[in-house]
């Protein structure tokens, strides 16, 4: 369920999720010719971004934060209201064109912290816009979602340290979904949908997309924009297409990397995750056996089977943890999941299996699973809040808000049962490392209320500005078959750049990738094309 998730930035990220308070939007009589909005919106698009500078040591000099605040509920503008929080990073150019507003992925990952950590990787961008990130609602300091602490209270753990089980255990975590009664496991989904319905208040009820974009379309506004200018990562792709569905004379300068489906299920998803997920890892095995220190052999035949070993030892027996529970195989599947994500990171990846393997010492590993997808039917630790007040399950209960809000999909706990053998097989099939954990994401909407069919039937032929897709041949999450696929349902607005490269998204890995991307976004530059794999630096 955690399908693409989103771009990766440096370590840290999270303690600056909410690096800016968020302040009120004050209205202002600038920026017209910004659209007009639907009269019974009026009162949300008669406002203008106030800037500041951001309340937090750690944020750069010239970072700059606000707000705007967005009805709750669009179909009932008078009852409700939400603040996002936003930061921009103020153009260098003599002659900007306006605002870039960027996603950074997720579902689930917050924008203003992001910009705030990788903001100088984007200042080539800043040449000819302000470029502007936002919490997406739901998200960050823009009104969280969290499941709270009784979503964890008795939740199914993944072993104790000293490798035993209790019968409560059973069937419940992600290597034990798929054998035998999946009751219990969907059980304890309901009563999570619940915990985390009774925590996180109304917003819950609209952390879809659908209303990801309108609130887009309200801060194209509030930053004076007729047309909105867009980049977008992972995820991000699939709320710029839905943007660009509903608003689509509203669009700008559009890039989409990484590139989302439109069209498939959760359990399409996540079955395609897990076979990009075991590409990617034979590919790091096949450098890593070149490598005399490997933990996994000097044969890249057998050594996924070492991987496979390792996991199911792991399960049976996880190693002992400073965490207070052990580390388990399906901790390892995390783990490698999250480090498969970019190329740069495969000598640490390295030595942390090694690590873990000779001295059975999981703290490397366990650096990865900070970023991974890990709900609360995963383990039993209670969320806590950082210091800026943010829940720390802020992310993976946003993820599953947004992708349940999106799915149509609510099988029955009876089909679930009939089905499940048929789909472990294929899921195995798909990755004998990844399948068994990417299928009990699968199951995550399970107990939540049934979501939209907008993005399945209404995001297709575009009528908008061309815009660019960024697809990569060798990207774990987000597999290239969606950028033809998603180019294809868009229609002829598509323009596909095939980047032959490795690792997720392509802006942050591929100078060929950039370079496309700048020349587009800054000069207007747009054609199909394909950028080679470079060649990676000299530690890997």
């Amino acid at each position: 369920m955690q399908g693409p998730c989103s771009i990766r930035v440096a370590a840290g990220t999270a303690a600056l999720a909410a690096l800016c308070a968020a302040l009120p939007a004050a209205p202002s009589a600038a920026g017209s010719g910004a659209g007009d909005p639907p009269p019974r919106l009026k009162q949300y698009y008669d406002q203008r971004v106030t800037w500041h500078p951001c309340d937090s040591e750690a944020a750069p000099r010239d970072l700059q934060c606000g707000a705007v605040t967005v009805p709750l509920d669009y179909a009932r503008p008078d009852r409700g209201s939400l603040r996002l929080a936003l930061a921009r990073l103020r153009s260098t150019g003599d002659r900007p064109r306006g605002s870039l507003v960027l996603n950074f992925g997720g579902p689930g990952g917050e924008g203003v912290g992001r910009l705030a950590m990788a903001g100088k990787d984007f200042m080539p961008l800043a040449k000819g816009y302000d470029v502007v990130a936002f919490d997406p609602r739901g998200v960050g300091r823009s009104s969280p979602v969290t499941c709270g602490e009784a979503a964890y209270s008795g939740s199914p753990g993944q072993g104790r340290d000293d490798g035993r089980r209790d019968a409560r255990e059973e069937g419940a975590s992600p290597g034990q979904v798929a054998d035998g009664d999946p009751h219990p496991y969907l059980r304890r989904l309901r009563e999570i949908a619940e915990a985390c319905a009774a925590s996180s208040g109304p917003v819950l009820e609209h952390m879809g997309t659908v209303d990801a974009a309108r609130d887009m379309d309200v801060i194209r506004h509030a930053l004076g924009d007729r047309r909105l200018n867009y980049l977008g990562f992972s995820y991000g792709t699939r709320l710029g297409a839905v943007y660009a569905a509903r608003f689509p004379h509203r669009v700008g300068r559009f890039v989409l990397d990484g590139v989302d489906t439109l069209t498939d299920s959760p359990v399409e998803q996540a079955r395609a995750g897990a076979a990009g997920q075991q590409a990617a890892l034979e590919r790091f095995l096949a450098w890593c056996v070149r490598d005399i220190a490997c933990p996994f052999g000097r044969d890249a035949r057998t050594a996924p089977r070492q991987v496979e070993r390792l996991v199911g030892m792991l399960d049976a027996r996880p190693a002992p943890s400073v965490t207070g529970r052990g580390f388990t195989g399906q901790d390892l599947v995390a783990a490698l999941g999250q480090a498969l994500y970019s190329r740069a990171l495969w000598p640490q990846l390295e030595r942390a299996v090694a690590d873990l393997v000779e001295y059975g010492d999981p703290r490397g590993l366990q650096g990865f699973t900070q970023g991974a997808f890990s709900p609360p039917v995963f383990h039993r630790e209670r969320p806590r809040r950082s210091r800026q007040h943010v829940p720390l399950d802020n992310a993976p209960a946003a993820l599953l808000a947004v992708n349940c809000a999106d799915a149509p999909e609510r099988p029955s706990a009876r089909r679930i049962a009939a089905e499940l053998g048929a789909m472990r097989a294929s899921y195995e099939k798909a990755s004998p490392v990844f399948g068994r954990y990417r299928l009990a994401e699968a199951l995550m909407c399970y107990g939540r209320p049934r979501g939209t069919d907008f993005v399945r039937e209404r995001v297709h032929d575009l009528r908008s500005p061309r815009m660019l897709l960024v697809g990569t041949r060798g990207d774990p999450a987000t597999p290239y078959r969606w950028t033809v696929e998603t180019a294809r349902r868009l229609g002829p607005a598509a323009v596909v750049l095939d980047n032959k490269g490795e690792g997720h998204t392509g802006y942050g890995s591929s100078r060929c990738v950039q370079r496309a991307v700048e020349a587009f976004l800054l000069l207007g530059e747009l054609k199909s094309g394909s950028c080679p794999a470079e060649e990676p630096g000299p530690d890997v």
